[in-house]
C-alpha cells in the first residue's frame, strides 16, 4: 500500500492563490486538502495545477448550510457534486450537525454512499466537533446505525471534547480505526485539539498516541487490499495555533509544524 501525503489549504490564503500551490508543490507534498473555490479563475488556477503537476487531491466538503434539514440535505448533495468535479482520491466531509438526530445522520450518509455509488468517488466524515462524529459516543451510535461507514479519523476532536487522551472510549476508537479511509495527522491533547509545538518533548506523549492510533488505521487498511492510504498534515493556524499573549502572535508558522509532521509520516512509514 501507497501512502501520500496532502498539505491542507487552510491558513495559507494570505501567500495569495498561485504563490501558496506552488509553495505546497515544492515542498513535496503529494498533493492538497482543500475546499474547491467559488472564483472561477481560481479553480481554473487550481484545476490546472493539480493535472500539470500530478497531484492528488481531497476535495473538502464544509460549507453545506440551511435552516432546515431538508434545506441541508440539498445544499450537502449539492456541495458534493462540486467536491466531485476535479476527480478527488475522496472528499472529506463535514457531515450535519451535532444537533441532527441519528436517523437524519443516517439520512445524510446513506445519501453519500448512493453519490459515492453512482459517482465511485469515496465520502469519508470526519469526526469533527460539531458535526455527525463530534464525540465518541455519538459516533458509536453512529456506527451501530450504518456499520463501517466512510470515516476520516481526526481525533484531535475527540481529546478534547473527551478531555482525555480516550481511555474510556476504547470500543468508539476500535470503530473508527476500522471504519477510516484518510487521516487528518493534526495531534490533540486533554484541552485543546491541536498541541502548541509537536516538536517539543513535552508533546511526545501526544504525539506517541496519535501515531499509534494511525498505525492502526494503516494496518486495517493495508489488511483490507487498499491500494493508496492519505494523510493530511493537519495543524491550523490562529486561533488553533498558540499564541505569544497579549500579541496574537502565532509561536510557529503551522506550514513549518506540517513540514514536520510530513516527515514525521515519511520516516514511521518509510516512504
Amino acid at each position: 500500500m501507497t501512502i501520500k501525503i496532502l498539505c491542507p489549504t487552510w491558513g495559507l490564503e494570505g501567500w495569495g492563490f498561485k504563490q501558496m500551490l506552488n509553495r505546497i508543490k515544492d515542498a513535496g507534498y503529494d498533493g492538497l486538502d482543500t475546499w474547491i473555490p467559488n472564483d472561477s479563475v481560481e479553480k481554473k488556477i487550481l484545476f490546472d495545477h493539480l493535472q500539470k503537476n500530478d497531484l492528488l487531491i481531497v476535495a473538502h466538503q464544509h460549507q453545506a448550510w440551511g435552516s432546515t434539514f431538508k434545506a441541508f440535505q440539498a445544499s450537502y448533495l449539492n456541495e458534493l457534486r462540486k467536491c466531485a468535479e476535479p476527480g478527488p482520491v475522496l472528499i472529506n466531509s463535514h457531515t450535519g450537525h451535532d444537533h441532527f438526530t441519528l436517523q437524519q445522520h443516517a439520512i445524510l450518509i446513506d445519501l453519500a454512499a448512493e453519490f459515492a455509488d453512482k459517482t465511485g468517488i469515496t465520502v469519508a466524515h470526519e469526526t469533527h466537533r460539531g458535526r455527525l462524529g463530534y464525540s465518541p459516543q455519538m459516533f458509536l451510535s453512529m456506527a451501530k446505525k450504518r456499520p463501517g461507514f466512510p470515516v476520516t479519523a481526526d481525533l484531535s476532536h475527540w481529546v478534547c471534547v473527551t478531555e482525555s487522551l480516550l481511555e474510556n472510549f476504547t470500543s468508539a476508537v476500535k470503530a473508527v480505526i476500522n471504519a477510516s479511509v484518510h487521516i487528518h495527522a493534526r495531534v490533540g491533547y486533554e484541552q485543546g485539539p491541536q498541541v502548541p509545538d509537536p516538536r517539543l518533548p513535552e508533546w511526545r506523549y501526544a504525539l506517541d498516541k496519535f501515531a499509534g492510533w494511525w498505525d492502526d488505521i494503516v494496518a486495517v487498511n493495508k489488511q483490507k487490499g487498499r491500494k493508496t492510504m492519505t494523510f493530511t498534515t493537519e495543524f491550523g493556524p490562529f486561533p488553533y495555533m498558540a499564541t505569544i499573549p497579549n500579541k496574537l502572535s502565532p509561536i510557529e508558522h503551522q506550514f513549518t509544524l506540517n513540514l514536520f509532521m510530513k516527515e514525521f509520516l515519511i520516516e514511521r512509514y518509510r516512504i
